[in-house]
């Protein structure tokens, strides 16, 4: 069970930083938060939550449009991304996902939107707890991308304007979804 403290410092950090965090019951309820938000098409990168869940499945059936393949020549026009997320940290309200797959880091990165599943008991309180795990993804594979995603895209000129959205997505929707997997190795 996922420690209340921990959701709520994740929950109001992320929120912070301009992203959107919405705590579901369950996996049926993100099915309905996806198909009433995502807007058009949806980059559904294979990973092994989705893979498990069939969430391409629900989501058609939800009549939400997927794309599972060809991300190179699809994902520019997508409407948004799925991905899951590795882990989180509380205190910076980031997100942590092993995007060595290439499919992750264009759903993640290329439409203007882009959702994360998130089991909330993969909430660590910050970066230091986070060394044991990071050090298991590099040994699982010493050559992998870790992608920290800490609100939507933004970035600022000299002048210090910021503009949202210039190199990655607009929004970022966290949607914190109980027993999709407790394990930070899996995504």
């Amino acid at each position: 069970m996922a420690d209340a403290q921990l959701i709520q410092s994740f929950s109001e950090a992320a929120s912070r930083i301009g992203a959107k965090v919405t705590a579901l019951a369950n996996v049926d309820s993100a099915i309905d938060y996806l198909a009433g938000n995502v807007g058009g098409t949806l980059l559904l990168p294979e990973f092994s939550s989705a893979k498990r869940l069939k969430l391409r499945s629900l989501l058609e059936e939800a009549g939400v449009e997927t794309v599972v393949e060809d991300f190179r020549n699809k994902a520019p026009q997508a409407a948004a991304g799925l991905t899951g997320a590795n882990f989180a940290l509380a205190d910076t309200g980031t997100l942590v996902l092993e995007s060595t797959a290439e499919d992750i880091r264009l759903a993640s990165t290329l439409p203007e939107r882009h959702f994360v599943l998130l089991d909330p008991a993969k909430i660590l309180a910050d970066g230091r707890e986070a060394v044991p795990v990071l050090r298991a993804l590099h040994q699982r594979d010493s050559r992998n991308y870790i992608a920290y995603i800490t609100g939507p895209s933004r970035t600022a000129d000299i002048e210090r304007v910021l503009t949202i959205g210039v190199h990655g997505p607009v929004e970022l929707h966290i949607l914190l979804v109980p027993e999709l997997s407790s394990d930070p190795l899996e995504m």
